[in-house]
């Protein structure tokens, strides 16, 4: 079965993005790869953050990281520290709290680019998905 293995994140400034969300996965240090800032996900997925040409728009999109109990008390901790807004919904109509779908947690945070990111414990099943 064919798995992800990089996708391209547009920025602002690469490396303040990139350094933005290993801070708060307690992800190592993003490297320079050609025109990147790549930053390494532990299941070997590559975030690879691109200046966006200057003047040109691009649409901040949704990012999604399946993570455990452990790392998610890590990552909200962290959120927490920094003073970050965050949400318990993709739509940000619940401001400063979390979800607990279909019994785990999961937050959503914007990057400084705008980026929807969020930490989920549990992937949501169909029947959630269904609801929504």
């Amino acid at each position: 079965m064919p798995s992800l293995d990089h996708t391209i994140v547009h920025s602002t400034d690469r490396f303040a993005s990139a350094r933005f969300l290993a801070g708060l996965l307690g992800a190592p240090e993003p490297k320079a790869f050609g025109p990147f800032a790549a930053l390494k996900l532990d299941n070997g997925v590559a975030l690879d953050y691109a200046e966006h040409v200057a003047g040109g728009e691009f649409v901040p999109t949704h990012y999604a990281f399946l993570v455990t109990e452990e790392e998610f008390d890590g990552i909200f901790g962290r959120i927490e520290e920094r003073g970050l807004s965050y949400w318990a919904d993709p739509m940000h109509t619940k401001p400063q709290e979390i979800n607990h779908h279909d019994g785990g947690r999961g937050v959503y945070i914007l990057d400084p680019d705008g980026h929807n990111m969020e930490f989920l414990t549990r992937t949501y099943s169909d029947e959630l998905l269904a609801s929504m």
